[in-house]
């Protein structure tokens, strides 16, 4: 298919459990993918709705918690395309233990994940209908560092999957270093660890919560950070470190399978996830490498420049296309004929 081809297609519905008041990775996601497709297209957080009888595919962002859309969209729609678009809490968590998210695999057509290690986390026999599209962005110039101190930036909510209770603890480790600072941007969405962050600003000052901050603020922040912290627990392939990497930011991540499919596994960043002490190593062994061409933060930056080429915009386009029009054109069975 050329990728400079709008496709022929009727009404394809996104669903997704975040619009845009949550600002959120679903939410980027579903916005790009709707400009990508070029209307007919929307984007909806339950399906059916009054619009329902002009759909005729339906991309769902999440297993579980677009669950009753996907059985929904089944029940009506027999033999209609459906993809399933998995994320870290679905590939990592709620397949394992919830019926719902484990029914939605098996209804949809295809299986969508967004780095390179998600089908490993899915059982055998649904390998050959899942296929990795990573997600895209447009490349930011890459903006000179300081030398005086390493900057940090973590982004990310204040959540349990996202584990700011680390990047506390390994702050709190720093507290006697004046040449190395983090900044964390991210709403308090659990009250608790909101109260944690604001203890950790008054216990040092090598760490400064900001809060939530728009998009566009955030990706300016990264372009001028020395490095990203990236310490979640969970996840499925982070906008956040494809905007690092689209920047020219290095990263420093949790060795989790999310991660590890975005950065590669030979990756000279990580350190086990919920180790304090191992990220707040790795932050001073960035800083003492500063500025030297075969230092650490020099390695981490070379390891992420062709990282890059996998976040294109032209090829996240064109592997959706593809989908969907593989999802109107394939010959299809009844998947809960099987059920």
């Amino acid at each position: 298919m050329k990728d400079d081809k709008l496709l022929p297609f009727p009404q394809v519905v996104i669903v997704s459990p975040a619009l845009a008041d949550a600002n959120n990775g679903n939410w980027q996601t579903a916005r790009r993918w709707q400009r990508f497709l070029a209307l007919p297209t929307r984007i909806i957080r339950q399906w059916p709705d009054e619009f329902a009888d002009q759909d005729r595919v339906m991309l769902a962002l999440h297993a579980r918690r677009s669950s009753s859309s996907i059985a929904a969209w089944r029940e009506a729609r027999r033999v209609r395309g459906l993809a399933v678009v998995l994320t870290g809490t679905d590939l990592y968590r709620d397949i394992e233990t919830d019926a719902s998210a484990q029914l939605s695999l098996q209804l949809a057509d295809a299986l969508v994940v967004l780095q390179e290690r998600g089908p490993l986390a899915l059982p055998a026999e649904l390998h050959d209908k899942t296929r990795v599209i990573f997600q895209s962005m447009s490349r930011r110039k890459t903006l000179p560092k300081s030398q005086k101190r390493l900057h940090a930036l973590m982004v990310g909510h204040l959540r349990e999957e996202k584990d700011p209770a680390t990047l506390f603890a390994a702050a709190r480790l720093l507290a006697e270093r004046d040449d190395i600072r983090i900044d964390h941007i991210g709403n308090a969405l659990d009250p608790l660890l909101g109260e944690a962050a604001t203890a950790t600003m008054a216990a040092t000052s090598a760490y400064r919560w900001l809060g939530g901050l728009p998009h566009a603020a955030t990706r300016r922040r990264i372009q001028r950070a020395d490095l990203l912290i990236h310490a979640s627990r969970l996840e499925g392939g982070a906008h956040v470190v494809m905007e690092a990497v689209c920047s020219g930011t290095p990263v420093i991540a949790s060795a989790i399978a999310g991660n590890i499919g975005m950065l590669g596994r030979d990756y000279a960043g990580y350190y086990n996830c919920g180790d304090a002490q191992g990220l707040a190593a790795l932050l001073v062994q960035c800083r003492a490498s500063q500025g030297l061409r075969d230092g650490l933060l020099a390695c981490l930056a070379a390891q992420c420049r062709p990282r890059a080429a996998l976040f294109a915009p032209a090829a996240e386009r064109a592997a959706l296309r593809q989908l969907v029009a593989d999802l109107l054109v394939s010959p299809l069975t009844d998947p809960l004929a099987a059920i």
